[in-house]
């Protein structure tokens, strides 16, 4: 795989005159010198420290740097970056931010090269390659992963409920009255005094373990919060994905959804907004705090990695559709558009991109690399580490994912959303009060 990846310093420094903001006259259009590359996820760094090694050692005339920051720090200085010049070569982008940083021009095309050195989009999964073509139709980043969302639970919490593997395999979900899904998360929920959430005399002002874990409101994305349960009733975030322009937080569909979902913290099933604060969703689930987490499959070593506590897995419950839903994200590696170095860095996002790379990604049982066969070797690393993914996968096999949301003006739709979910989680504001936050989120597209 290494010795087909070729250079596209023509192509890639003909795009950089085309569309940096700066630095394109110093460009070096040969594959030399040292890249920067950053990434957020700590969990991911010792793998992609060896695919760095590797690529060297395939290329010694280039050097990788690697650098982690947290999901804040790293969005806020890689904006930063963007404005003074010191964003790095090639980075992590995530498909919430990559529309917008399109927009600005700081994002270089890598169309050209993956023509010119015959990189196979059709080894990716299928979907991938293309979440990450722009509204001008050109490509802005290799596939690196992709992620779905389950339900993560503690094993002694459920065996001592007298839940088994097979009920928690098999929930399912309504808004009207939560269906098993809401039975289990009440008969989870113990309070001080050792009364369940289904119990006579069960206090919801003094709750020991919460049946379901928060990590927040979800903003108007809900990944792993809410959007698994809002799309089995046939709801869509956007009137079409991507590049949808009317979003459908107005829908009754969706204000149900949520008025169920926020109706588990009136009952004491769920915690209060404002204790999620600062904290941490996993912390929390590793010091017994909450009986079942919904979050993605990025974090299974992180939950198998507490010590006293047996995390398991189950699938999403099935919805009104009669069917199980998840979002499906992917991430990509992208070109700066302001680099000194678009050859090399074209080069390293490429190697990122092949199976060679993936290949040793799937091999430390992180997460599932974007290329389907290094996918299925990630499936067999998990399973030797005695870990059954088949929660998380099952979503692929059935076909019962949808697309993270796409859209221009991202981050104002999130300056909207966030507030006014919250408001609603929180309990100050009724779900129907999302009406209006939605017509506020539909005038940016007007």
């Amino acid at each position: 795989m290494k010795k087909t990846i070729g250079v596209a310093a023509a192509a890639a420094a003909i795009a950089l005159s085309l569309s940096a903001c700066g630095g394109g006259s110093s460009a070096s259009s040969e594959a030399k010198g040292e890249i920067n590359y950053w990434l957020w996820d700590a969990n991911q760094l010792p793998a992609y420290q060896q695919c760095a090694n590797d690529f060297t050692k395939a290329n010694p005339d280039i050097k990788v740097k690697i650098t982690q920051r947290g999901w804040d720090d790293y969005w806020t200085t890689l904006t930063n970056g963007f404005v003074a010049g010191t964003a790095p070569d090639v980075f992590t982008n995530h498909l919430s931010k990559y529309p917008e940083y399109a927009a600005k021009k700081q994002l270089l095309p890598l169309d050209d090269a993956v023509a010119k050195d015959g990189v196979k989009l059709d080894s990716f999964t299928k979907g991938l390659p293309e979440l990450w073509v722009g509204q001008d139709g050109k490509r802005y980043g290799l596939p690196k992963d992709w992620d779905t969302v389950g339900l993560f639970y503690n094993k002694a919490m459920t065996d001592s409920a007298g839940i088994s593997a097979e009920q928690m395999a098999n929930l399912d979900w309504n808004p009207t009255d939560g269906g098993s899904y809401e039975k289990a998360i009440a008969h989870l929920t113990v309070d001080k005094n050792g009364k369940r959430g289904d119990e006579a005399g069960f206090d919801k002002n003094n709750v020991a373990v919460y049946g379901l874990g928060l990590a927040g409101s979800g903003s108007g994305q809900g990944q792993t919060e809410w959007s698994f349960l809002s799309a089995t009733t046939g709801w869509t975030h956007t009137d079409k994905n991507p590049w949808g322009t009317k979003f459908n937080y107005d829908d009754p569909k969706f204000q149900d959804t949520i008025a169920w979902w926020a109706g588990l913290i009136a009952k004491g099933y769920m915690p209060k907004l404002e204790t999620t604060v600062g904290a941490s969703l996993a912390d929390n689930f590793g010091a017994g705090k909450a009986a079942i987490n919904t979050t993605g499959d990025w974090l299974i070593g992180q939950y198998k990695g507490y010590k006293g506590v047996e995390t398991a897995f189950a699938p999403t419950p099935k919805g009104p559709n009669g069917k199980r839903a998840s979002m499906f994200n992917g991430l990509a590696d992208s070109v700066w558009a302001g680099t000194k170095n678009p050859a090399a860095s074209v080069k390293w996002v490429e190697y990122l991109g092949s199976a060679a790379c993936q290949d040793v990604v799937a091999s430390k049982a992180v997460v599932f690399p974007a290329i389907t066969s290094s996918s299925e070797k990630a499936a067999k690393a998990f399973k030797a580490k005695g870990i059954d993914v088949s929660a998380f996968t099952t979503h692929v096999k059935d076909g019962t994912t949808f697309l993270f949301p796409i859209a221009d003006k991202a981050a104002k739709v999130d300056g909207i959303m966030k507030p006014a979910m919250d408001a609603v989680l929180s309990g100050k504001k009724p779900a129907s009060s999302l009406t209006e936050a939605n017509n506020q989120v539909n005038d940016l597209f007007k």
